[in-house]
């Protein structure tokens, strides 16, 4: 059925129709929104207020734009309006349960609601041609290092450099959908630009010059998960870079350097009496790691964690640890069964 048919359809009350013209926009709008707010949970929030500010709104879209257009416009403002709302998870560092660590080496610029984002949701995207103006590819653009930087930024210079950016709209498309002057929106994305650049160089997450080896990728991957599950520590020390770096939202602490994420793997994950099950996954467009601990009373494996790897030279450069509450939306279970 032709788009101007649904919407009229829609506009008279037909939720069949409103459900046919958005769904093919949905997962687009809804990585939209986790990439201005870096909360998973947050974004879904977003998108369905979103909806249904659009189902409530439908008679006033005169078709000036696109209908993906005004549906990115809604979503963008909904997410302005709950940064401006401070709708957010716990702000502070929290600390992790049971657990003495050694000496962080600083503090992590991962906000303390940063979720990972499952690849398996990327798979649902429709392809949509980029706009004229994009600088980011889409895998790029949805790196734990590119949404925290995002993090960084004040909303309004979030949402231009992503409408920008990222989706690659003109800077007076983006001036109209939020309401905004070309020039403040030329202002905003230059500020936004040094910011992000900035931030990126100093993390050591430039943008890469070539994609990993996909090869290479999935053997080191093979050799971190059966570090792990022996717990052999020289083993998983040698995968490391030098200058490695371990955080672990939405504690505000970070492990820099070898030597760091030595203790620290020493210290906690690799500590005595420990003993894993790993299942491979991905997120943000990185290997991701599922961890399980046996229970020393059931023999059972426990839901433990998530960690996000980045990858360089053949070398893991980054380590992001996420709690166990996240492995549902990647699709696994809370527990393994323990060996016959």
């Amino acid at each position: 059925m032709e788009t101007s048919d649904l919407i009229a359809r829609a506009s008279a009350g037909d939720h069949h129709a409103f459900r046919e013209l958005v769904e093919v926009h949905s997962h687009e709008l809804q990585v939209h929104c986790y990439r201005i707010l870096g909360s998973l949970q947050d974004a879904e929030d977003a998108l369905q207020e979103a909806l249904v500010s659009a189902w409530r709104n439908l008679g006033t879209f005169g078709q000036r734009s696109s209908l993906r257009t005004w549906l990115y416009q809604i979503a963008t403002n909904r997410c302005l309006s709950m940064l401006r709302a401070d709708r957010r998870r716990p702000r502070s560092a929290t600390p992790l349960p049971d657990l003495t660590l050694p000496e962080p080496t600083g503090v992590s610029d991962a906000p303390p609601w940063l979720d990972p984002y499952p690849d398996v949701l990327l798979d649902h995207l429709v392809d949509q041609a980029p706009g004229p103006e994009t600088r980011y590819e889409t895998t790029e653009a949805i790196s734990l290092a590119f949404v925290t930087a995002l993090q960084l930024l004040p909303p309004r210079q979030r949402a231009v450099l992503v409408l920008r950016d990222v989706l690659g709209y003109r800077a007076g498309e983006v001036a109209a959908m939020l309401d905004a002057t070309r020039e403040s929106v030329h202002s905003a994305l230059k500020r936004a630009r040094a910011t992000i650049d900035s931030h990126l160089a100093d993390s050591g997450s430039e943008r890469p010059v070539r994609r990993p080896d996909t090869t290479a990728e999935r053997h080191l991957v093979s050799q971190l998960t059966d570090a792990l599950e022996r717990a052999d520590l020289p083993a998983l020390v040698g995968l490391l870079s030098e200058d490695v770096r371990l955080s672990m939202p939405p504690a505000m602490l970070e492990y820099r350097g070898i030597d760091a994420a030595q203790q620290f793997f020493a210290a906690v994950t690799l500590r005595p009496g420990r003993s894993y099950r790993v299942v491979p996954t991905r997120a943000n467009g990185h290997p991701a790691l599922a961890t399980y601990v046996a229970d020393p009373h059931t023999g059972a494996f426990r839901a433990y964690g998530l960690l996000v790897v980045t990858v360089a030279d053949d070398r893991i450069a980054s380590v992001t640890g996420f709690g166990a509450s996240v492995l549902p939306r990647f699709g696994l279970p809370r527990t393994l069964p323990g060996a016959d």
